[in-house]
């Protein structure tokens, strides 16, 4: 039985953990080879082991245009093209009053969420449009939808990536490319865990946390992205372009209530690229 992106090569950045993982390994179930790029490289490299010929690993840094270059290029040098560009690689950043955010702390989380993906996005298209087709999904997040439900420079790279979403996929529908993005809502994931508990290894109690914040009284996971991610980047998804896919579990509809929720101040620790 055919898979749903048999025969498709794609580049995930943050694949090493969380969103990007769980990603890579539902691709490469439906058949698709993929450049796993991450900064995180022990990880990366058991990943890449673990899902053997179909995946290679690309030691990236997302807020340098020579790493992304090199994380298409291996795809195009091992597998001859590149279909599906997923800019996910991500950090919280600062978390804080805006009255206390440091210039360098706003720099480098605006670097790493938004810089990242525009790097991405346009590497892939250099490759991409010679051959009139193509995929690109960024993700944002609903803290870039709805104001309140993440820290200031976070949600502000989060709703750039709506916009950058938006007007690459404007330029590149003449080139037969759609440009999409995701905003997941809480999801379990390390990250989401070391906000909420102060610990990136409690992934018990933040889904705990999540779930009890749900509308539909269940907790988010990485399975769920990739699911949407999977469906982006698949022919079922040939008349979608310049749409942000929320998923959720009902966080951002109206009526709702929510907000952002960190652990006590101090217990954070960023990390690295990674969702």
């Amino acid at each position: 039985m055919s898979g749903r992106l048999d025969g498709m090569v794609a580049v995930i950045t943050g694949a090493a953990s969380g969103i990007g993982a769980g990603t890579a390994r539902r691709f490469v179930d439906e058949g698709a080879s993929v450049v796993l790029a991450d900064i995180q490289q022990e990880i990366g490299e058991s990943l890449a082991a673990e899902l053997g010929d179909s995946a290679a690993f690309a030691l990236t840094d997302v807020t340098s245009e020579d790493d992304v270059a090199a994380a298409v290029g291996m795809a195009v040098a091992r597998w001859g093209q590149l279909d599906v560009m997923f800019n996910n690689a991500g950090i919280l950043g600062a978390v804080g009053s805006i009255a206390d955010t440091s210039v360098e702390d706003w720099e480098r989380t605006i670097s790493v969420l938004l810089t990242g993906a525009f790097l991405g996005s346009k590497h892939a298209a250099r490759v991409m449009i010679p051959k009139g087709s193509g995929s690109i999904i960024n993700t944002s997040s609903i803290a870039g939808i709805t104001g309140g439900l993440g820290p200031h420079a976070y949600s502000t790279a989060k709703r750039g990536v709506i916009g950058l979403t938006q007007t690459v996929a404007s330029e590149m529908a003449a080139h037969g490319i759609r440009v999409n993005a995701i905003a997941p809502g809480n999801t379990v994931s390390a990250m989401t865990a070391d906000v909420m508990t102060g610990d990136h290894s409690n992934l018990e109690q933040a889904a705990a946390v999540i779930q009890s914040k749900s509308p539909l009284g269940i907790a988010g996971e990485a399975g769920d992205i990739a699911g949407a991610a999977v469906y982006l980047a698949s022919d079922e998804a040939r008349y979608i372009t310049g749409h942000t896919l929320v998923i959720d579990g009902g966080q951002v509809t109206a009526g709702t209530v929510a907000k952002f929720h960190v652990a006590e101040p101090g217990l954070h620790s960023e990390a690295g690229n990674r969702n």
